[in-house]
């Protein structure tokens, strides 16, 4: 489906390189099982079952999750109007609208396509942010809906859910054995054990790397459709300001699905941290952000 959100080849590019590069090691992958003599066929078929389920009902079991309730105009009238006018200004479907009962002030996308998706907004961000604010976000939100992110990035983990289900399945299953049955042999299980675990890993990092770059480039996206970058900056400065005064523990409930997060809820200080984040440090958000008003010329 056509909408107004900016084009993006950037995020266009790296989905389609990480699609390759998670293609070509899921083809290592089961060439190495076979090789092994190992069938792989309960697990491709477990995985797949997860994968469907994931993709199908990743709206219903995102809002049970984080305990959304979808709202009616009447109920919410100040939010569905701005999500009217920026579905008005993308020339997109509007998205069912949720709201969530939580301090801690984030929003989040899900749902396959646009004609299955749904917004929500906790809230802590309805009591914090401005409606210029709020704007920004939920134009970020629709972004993910608009590139169809959930879908993507669902697709794009079964490789790690191959290779987690084998991993538990060497564990825990007889495949100590050796290969050939001889002592000499090549220990199977072993094998299988390491290899799934180096797929994962590699599986992990790269779909870590194609998140941080979905949530750059919704940023971008939604600064660009609503044309106030500096909303939106506002909005992030706000929300990552406001987290630290979030009680710890309220913070680790809420850390789970930093993935479907406008901002993490908890996210690590270090460098190396930043490998497995579903989202790009709080600066470089913020220099894009300011990169982009001196383009259009605002502040």
């Amino acid at each position: 489906m056509r909408t107004r959100f900016a084009a993006d080849r950037g995020l266009t590019g790296r989905m389609v390189v990480t699609m390759v590069l998670l293609g070509l090691l899921y083809v290592v992958f089961v060439g190495v099982l076979i090789a092994l003599g190992v069938r792989a066929l309960t697990v491709l078929v477990v995985a797949g079952v997860l994968l469907l389920a994931q993709y199908f009902l990743s709206d219903r079991v995102a809002l049970f999750a984080m305990h959304g309730r979808e709202v009616s105009p009447q109920e919410a009238p100040e939010l569905h109007g701005l999500v009217d006018r920026l579905c008005a200004l993308a020339d997109m479907p509007k998205p069912r609208v949720a709201i969530a009962d939580s301090d801690v002030p984030n929003a989040f996308a899900t749902g396959r396509n646009q004609n299955n998706a749904v917004i929500c907004v906790t809230t802590g961000l309805l009591r914090r942010l401005e409606p210029q604010e709020l704007e920004g976000v939920l134009s970020h939100e629709l972004s993910h809906v608009a590139h169809r992110d959930v879908a993507v990035m669902t697709i794009a983990s079964f490789l790690g859910i191959v290779a987690g289900l084998m991993t538990r399945f060497a564990l825990y299953s007889g495949l100590g054995g050796r290969r050939n049955g001889g002592q000499g042999g090549l220990p199977v299980g072993a094998i299988i054990l390491l290899v799934s675990a180096l797929v994962y890993a590699v599986s992990f990092l790269l779909t870590r790397a194609l998140s941080r770059y979905r949530e750059l480039a919704a940023d971008r996206a939604g600064a660009l459709l609503t044309q106030r970058p500096s909303a939106l900056a506002g909005a992030l400065a706000k929300v990552s300001g406001d987290m630290a005064r979030i009680p710890t523990r309220d913070l680790r409930e809420a850390a789970p699905f930093n993935a479907f997060y406008f901002a993490p809820a908890l996210s690590g200080g270090r460098p190396v941290a930043s490998l497995f984040s579903t989202h790009p440090p709080l600066e470089r958000r913020l220099d894009q952000l300011a990169a982009i008003s001196r383009q259009l010329g605002r502040g």
